[in-house]
């Protein structure tokens, strides 16, 4: 008769996805704020607003670095409540800017290195918010390589990565309705506090398996069936002689740049769909977020994004149990198919011009494929290194990660810029079909054409291209690098 098992790793995972889905809320808060409320109230230009944004990424980039060692020194218990109470406390700073900005300017203080009092306290939330947030990924990573056998880890990861799209789903729906009915400090003091009412369930539920009483014999030996017996150090909650990993080693191992090239050229395009699907809705079709066809395209977007990478993350699981395939090499045939998604964004374009939902559905389904890539890139971390060292080098993969991102979102910025005929002028977007005066003669500059499409359409079509190639290329990368399963030894 087959033991009964206990199946507490399902109730760790749902905190993973409950902390990643708050990470998300928080990073919005501002984003769904600054052009309705914030904006007006300090008289920000797009430009201060760009300032705080672009801070944000590389403060983010930078921490991931040092966040992985910290889970990894800290332990992932204390390291993880660290991680939430500093970006929580970073975000419910942000409403005490507005008292704060009043005050300073009573003082005299209103401009410092040409930028106004509130943007440099915004920025001071941001780089507090940022620091915080770097934790989350590395921490909910070396939790699942603890919790979870290999083979499962990429389900696991894609349940508590989904996070990220309901809390991209949620966002629009609640940010504003708070700012709109209780004032924008609010919204920054409501979905900031949720962080602090994680971490009491956080503290009452998280032990490492061998030492949760919620863990019975039967679910132990699941989860550390690809390790073998049990060791005695491990049984009793001892750390043991775990090995750690430096800087220096990680980076001059294959498999770390396969992690770095992995994250780095994909990234950007889940971020890229994330920032500016909503001004592609509008500028294409004339939708804007809060309109409810609107709603309901980017609702449609994020359900697809939500349920289909859950069911994609299974093949992984299906390809070592029934073809017989080691974890490695099971995954990486999984994300291959991953990576064919993003080439249905190619058709965004092309199909728009029948309708919107075309696109929406499109868009969906390629960032599925992307949530379901960047769950299994988490989780070949988790097959190749030991378990000691995966906040480490989940660190350094999120840094590569933020890095792409930020080259991504800043070029499709400058593109769309470029594209639609328009420079800048003192600080504001001005088209250039309005014959700007150059040294006395009149200066033109027709909008871009690529394919058919001209001004922003042409530069979203090679966005697009972009994204749709990426995921191929970043496959090709991790595969030669690492083309067959090779454990690190340390």
């Amino acid at each position: 008769m087959k033991e009964k098992m206990s199946n507490f790793r399902w109730v760790i995972c749902s905190l993973l996805f409950f902390a990643t889905t708050v990470n998300y809320l928080d990073r919005q808060v501002l984003s769904l704020t600054y052009k309705d409320f914030i904006a007006p109230v300090f008289n920000w230009s797009d430009n201060d607003y760009g300032t705080i944004t672009a801070v944000f990424s590389i403060v983010y980039a930078l921490s991931n670095l040092v966040a992985g060692k910290f889970i990894d020194w800290l332990g992932t218990k204390k390291g993880y409540l660290w991680a939430i109470f500093i970006w929580s406390l970073g975000a419910c700073l942000h409403a005490v800017c507005g008292v704060g900005t009043h005050w300073l300017n009573g003082l005299g203080m209103t401009m410092v290195i040409g930028m106004s009092i509130s943007v440099w306290l915004f920025l001071a939330c941001r780089t507090v918010l940022a620091l915080g947030e770097a934790g989350n990924f590395p921490a909910a990573i070396k939790v699942t390589a603890e919790y979870f056998p290999k083979k499962d880890r990429a389900f696991a990861t894609s349940i508590f990565n989904s996070g990220s799209s309901v809390g991209a789903l949620a966002a629009p729906l609640t940010i504003p309705l708070i700012a709109k009915y209780c004032g924008w400090e609010m919204a920054f003091i409501i979905i900031g506090a949720l962080g602090f009412v994680w971490m009491i369930f956080w503290f009452a539920l998280y032990e490492k398996p061998e030492k949760s009483k919620r863990v019975d014999k039967a679910e132990l030996d699941y989860i550390h069936q690809d390790d073998g017996a049990v060791s005695q150090s491990q049984a009793a909650g001892r750390p043991g002689n775990e090995p750690k990993i430096s800087y220096a080693k990680a980076f001059s191992l294959p498999q770390t740049w396969a992690l770095v090239l992995g994250r780095f050229l994909t990234d950007g395009v889940w971020w890229f769909f994330l920032f500016w699907t909503p001004g592609y809705l509008s500028d294409q079709f004339g939708y804007k977020s809060s309109d409810g066809m609107g709603m309901a395209l980017i609702f449609t977007l994020y359900a697809i994004v939500t349920f289909v990478s859950i069911y994609l993350c299974r093949l992984p699981t299906y390809m070592v149990d029934k073809k017989g395939m080691n974890a490695y090499e099971g995954r990486m045939v999984a994300m291959f198919v991953f990576a064919c998604f993003p080439l249905l964004a190619l058709g965004a374009q092309p199909l728009g011009s029948v309708s919107a939902w075309f696109p929406a559905v499109l868009i969906g389904l390629a960032c599925a494929g992307h949530q379901a890539w960047s769950a299994n890139v988490y989780s070949v971390v988790g097959d190749m290194f030991p378990k000691s060292t995966i906040g480490t080098l989940t660190g350094i993969a999120q840094f590569a990660a933020g890095c792409g991102s930020f080259i991504v979102n800043k070029s499709a910025g400058k593109l769309f810029t470029y594209a639609s005929g328009t420079t800048m002028v003192d600080g504001q977007e001005v088209e250039m079909t309005k014959k700007l005066l150059e040294g006395g003669a009149a200066y033109v500059r027709p909008a871009m054409e690529f394919l058919g499409y001209t001004g922003k359409p042409a530069g979203y079509c090679i966005v697009f291209g972009y994204c749709a190639v990426a995921y191929l290329l970043g496959w090709c990368c991790m595969k030669t690098l690492v083309p067959h399963y090779k454990k690190v030894e340390l």
